[in-house]
């Protein structure tokens, strides 16, 4: 880790908000990614639109983006931020079974992206399992975890 000083932790020890007046604005993204584990009748009925609750995909894409620009009033100590584009995709994947979800989020600003993006994947994970919990109280949330961030101080980071 090239910083692994806690931003958020000021020199007495105490959570405090990160001023980031003086920091550049610069172009930033962050792409997330997680997974949801189910049946494969629960991820057949996904597909096919038959789930009790409706749209399920559409409904969780909906829900990633709304959570994206909500994550300030979520996690303390965030900035709440302009961003420019949150997106969502959902995709099928049979060896799971399940939907694996990637989110990113990209402004230009003078703090980074990379909460707003893990937000969007969890509360998307969260909203297909309770759209399909009727059929499957048994699926699994996982795998969550920052894939890419461009931009500021620190950079370009990879998985």
């Amino acid at each position: 880790m090239a910083d692994s000083k806690l931003t958020h932790i000021d020199q007495a020890g105490e959570a405090h908000m990160v001023d980031v007046g003086d920091k550049a604005e610069t172009a930033r993204s962050a792409t997330a990614e997680g997974f949801v584990r189910m049946l494969p009748e629960t991820l057949a009925l996904i597909r096919e639109g038959n789930a009790k609750k409706g749209d399920v995909i559409g409904t969780a894409r909906l829900a990633g983006i709304m959570a994206a620009k909500k994550t300030s009033d979520l996690i303390p100590l965030c900035h709440p931020l302009m961003l420019t584009k949150v997106s969502v995709e959902i995709a099928e994947d049979n060896s799971l079974p399940g939907l694996r979800v990637t989110a990113t989020a990209k402004l230009t600003g003078k703090t980074g992206v990379e909460m707003e993006a893990l937000t969007a994947v969890s509360v998307t994970c969260l909203t297909i399992y309770d759209m399909a919990k009727a059929a499957d109280k048994a699926m699994e949330i996982g795998g969550i975890r920052l894939l890419e961030k461009t931009g500021g101080k620190s950079g370009h980071y990879k998985a």
